[in-house]
């Protein structure tokens, strides 16, 4: 049991690892148990299509790389925020 608890650990960290080693990427996040990666990227270096590109990327090296039930749904966050204050 402890064996299986490492290497569920293992797996979401390499997850994690997979997803934050590129370029753009400000923070990677294994979540829903290992079922889906979200990336969070710099909007300022990727763009839309950079974001789709990306997220293909990083689906083929998780089918590559790793052994999984299931399936791992890869997305992409590329936000910009603006805030204004009325006085």
């Amino acid at each position: 049991r402890r064996e299986s608890l490492e290497s569920y650990v293992q797996r979401l960290q390499r997850l994690e690892q997979i997803a934050g080693d590129r370029p753009g990427v400000e923070k990677a996040y294994a979540v829903q148990a290992g079922r889906e990666v979200r990336i969070m990227v710099l909007p300022d270096e990727v763009d839309d299509v950079g974001a789709l590109v990306l997220a293909q990327q990083v689906a083929r090296q998780i089918e590559d790389e790793l052994t999984y039930p299931g399936q791992v749904r890869v997305t992409v966050v590329r936000e910009t925020r603006v805030t204004q204050v009325a006085q």
